[in-house]
């Protein structure tokens, strides 16, 4: 049974969701996933004032492509106004849902008095919520954790009030702002926040397998969920788990040959955005997840020694090759990389900041 997630006008065929991650869900990793059967995935958080100003590091984060069928910009920011018209920029770019960031924990956003800083300020995040629902046609919802500390879990009251000014639906991850990502995430919790509102939730926070999503959806009696950290590496992980949750079944991974044929799409779809020589560059993140994820070999140190020696490779034949050897599977042909979009791609300038 396939199961849906409505979201004001817009419906999402499925449940199992890719948060926003800066520095991961950039466009090829969004075209990747998607093209692997993932239902929803959010562009890198996007700084709304910076957007609004183009500078190009923020511009690309927002970068929406063709052949997406759904497109998720997620902006970050603590003036209304700003805000505002980041989602008209957004709107006008072709979102198809616009999420506001209330729960990032970095210190860096949070300094700003933005991101889950805004937990601490709830007037303050009802005036940001208001600007953007009056600013935007499309679908508004809101990203946002349990509280700022387990002395001032408010999750379930600013639900209420992004409800009561038109927000769609709301992502809650299971831990306060102080606890970052330590100990483990709070499911039962996220089920406050369900009794609370009438408006779809969606439960963050752990989860990786298909055991872990069933039992955060019973928990929490969340409508959806929302993988974070357990794709780095497997951008398979929402696809599969969507079928493990339809059919019942165990999480299925790639085998030697399906993995690899990923990797290589991976490199050169980021080769091609960013340019080579940059393209490269990001995408080592990606193949650093890649090797520590796989099962092959089996002992973590040979693979943290791999990822070392494959990490300082220059060119893609080799990064390709090499992971061929590691994954003991046939080498892909990368002869036509010469004659691809890949070299023809021009070069993006790395924005300082």
């Amino acid at each position: 049974m396939t199961h849906t997630l409505q979201i004001g006008e817009v419906t999402i065929p499925g449940r199992v969701l890719m948060a926003p991650m800066t520095g991961v869900t950039d466009l090829p990793f969004r075209q990747l996933a998607t093209w692997l059967g993932a239902a929803y995935v959010a562009t890198e958080m996007v700084a709304s004032a910076e957007l609004a100003r183009g500078r190009p590091d923020v511009v690309r984060r927002a970068a929406v492509g063709e052949g997406l069928p759904l497109t998720v910009i997620q902006l970050v920011g603590r003036d209304p106004a700003a805000m505002a018209e980041g989602a008209r920029m957004a709107e006008a770019a072709g979102a198809d849902i616009i999420d506001l960031n209330f729960g990032c924990p970095a210190k860096e956003v949070t300094g700003a008095a933005s991101g889950s800083a805004l937990m601490r300020t709830p007037e303050l995040a009802g005036r940001i919520m208001d600007a953007v629902v009056r600013a935007t046609t499309r679908p508004v919802t809101v990203k946002m954790r349990l509280g700022w500390d387990d002395t001032s879990r408010n999750a379930a009251e600013l639900a209420r009030q992004a409800e009561g000014l038109g927000v769609r639906a709301v992502t809650v991850h299971g831990r306060t702002r102080q606890q970052f990502y330590t100990g483990r995430a709070d499911w039962d919790a996220v089920g406050a926040v369900k009794r609370a509102v009438g408006i779809p939730v969606i439960v963050n926070g752990d989860i990786v397998s298909a055991e872990e999503a069933r039992e955060a959806l019973d928990q929490s009696g969340a409508d959806a969920l929302m993988l974070g950290r357990g794709v780095y590496g497997r951008p398979w992980l929402a696809a599969h788990l969507e079928r493990a949750l339809a059919d019942g079944t165990t999480l299925k991974e790639p085998d030697r040959a399906d993995r690899l044929a990923i990797v290589v799409e991976h490199m050169m779809a980021s080769m091609a955005f960013y340019g080579p020589g940059l393209g490269l560059r990001m995408f080592k993140k990606h193949l650093g997840w890649y090797v520590e994820q796989a099962p092959w070999p089996p002992e973590p140190e040979a693979r943290r020694a791999a990822k070392s020696a494959l990490c300082r490779l220059d060119g893609p034949a080799d990064v390709a090759d090499g992971l061929a050897r590691l994954w003991g599977a046939p080498s892909p042909n990368l002869a036509h990389l010469r004659n691809s979009a890949v070299d023809k791609a021009p070069q993006v300038a790395e924005a300082s900041g």
